[in-house]
């Protein structure tokens, strides 16, 4: 028992860890994640999403902490049960996800590592026993550390959470794992490679022959029925190469223009997902710096998911020299983790990007 909680507690504790400081990487991201839980079209619970990157950022500094506090053994027995209730509610949630396929991917990892919403509940399973067991054999859990210095390492690891976490939120994340980051080039991000596996659907074929109704499954052929066809149902049996990146469209009155944008020698692009949640006092800025990137010869855009009605008046208030372009809002969330923020591309490679506060940092070489 001594070694099989001596295993547990150094799995859940560096499990604990790594996923939150992961995520304290990107707590915007996690809350855009918080916020599809929270959302009518899963756990309908609608006052949470205003506070999602406040839960967000509460969350990954207490998950990081736990990890920390169980290692060194800090509080024993308020670690583990605080373990055991955080670990309840994600099995919870992942098997919600999983069971009822509303969200696709937890984000246990952030964009580091993509599980499926099974994968997620196994993985949450596992840790769940693993959590148990060290309840059953708390008592041959001993600190590794006297009092002093367990309290001096969990203080230290609060304080820089707290200090990396607010780094991160008024600048980027330190590490991008996502698909668009510096040096990624989105058109070679959109292509499927040669060979790369295609979907496999099965295809059930309902008949009436001789007043009865039969189905034969074929994986796509027409079969061959002595029969009056009524209708066919499709399941996808097995998934295809997706590419990392997809749906990314620059549209202007439903004309895509993302093909000859991205082969411009210099572009800039104005991101804002959401011009209703920008920070709308940053627009002078951003006309100046828009007007310093075409003295320099780059084209600059404008991209957000925002209707007509506020990208014309955005533009008029702060007379914008330059014109939006609609995009999906969960691509420039993905794209940047500002409102707004800038990415300089050449040809389609990404060689900037900045938050709206670094926003004097970018080169514009």
């Amino acid at each position: 028992m001594k070694y099989l909680v001596g295993f547990s507690r150094a799995v859940v504790g560096l499990l604990f860890i790594i996923s939150g400081f992961i995520k304290l990487n990107d707590p915007v991201g996690f809350s855009f994640k918080l916020e599809e839980y929270f959302s009518s079209g899963v756990l309908d619970l609608p006052m949470l999403e205003p506070i999602a990157l406040e839960i967000s950022i509460a969350v990954v500094i207490l998950e990081v902490l736990l990890g920390v506090m169980l290692l060194v053994g800090f509080r024993i027995k308020f670690t583990i049960w605080s373990l055991l209730a955080m670990i309840v509610f994600f099995t919870f949630l992942t098997f919600y996800s999983a069971y009822f396929n509303k969200v696709t991917d937890c984000g246990c990892f952030g964009d580091a590592v993509k599980l499926t919403p099974w994968e997620s509940f196994t993985k949450d399973v596992i840790l769940l026993v693993l959590i148990i067991i060290m309840i059953v054999g708390i008592k041959t859990i001993k600190p590794i550390l006297d009092n002093g210095a367990k309290r001096f390492i969990v203080g230290l690891t609060l304080l820089a959470s707290a200090i990396f976490a607010y780094y991160v939120l008024n600048h980027l994340p330190a590490i991008d794992f996502r698909p668009y980051k510096i040096g990624a080039n989105i058109e070679e991000g959109m292509n499927i490679p040669e060979g790369a596996p295609m979907p496999i659907f099965d295809y059930a074929w309902k008949f009436n022959v001789n007043g009865e109704e039969e189905v034969i499954v074929t994986q796509g052929d027409y079969p061959s029925v002595d029969g009056q066809f009524i209708g066919v149902e499709t399941t996808e049996v097995q998934k295809g190469y997706e590419p990392p990146i997809h749906d990314f469209t620059i549209e202007q009155e439903g004309e895509d223009f993302a093909s000859s944008l991205l082969q411009e020698p210099k572009l800039v692009m104005i991101i804002a997902y959401d011009l209703r949640k920008s920070n709308l006092n940053v627009f002078g800025d951003i006309k100046t710096l828009s007007e310093r990137a075409v003295k320099n010869g780059y084209k600059v855009i404008g991209m957000s998911a925002s209707g007509p009605e506020y990208t014309e008046g955005i533009k008029k208030d702060y007379r914008l020299g330059f014109d939006f372009y609609f995009t999906d809002e969960t691509t420039l969330k993905t794209i940047v983790r500002s409102n707004p923020g800038i990415v300089v591309l050449e040809k389609g490679t990404i060689t900037e990007k900045a938050h709206y506060k670094d926003m004097k940092k970018l080169k514009l070489e």
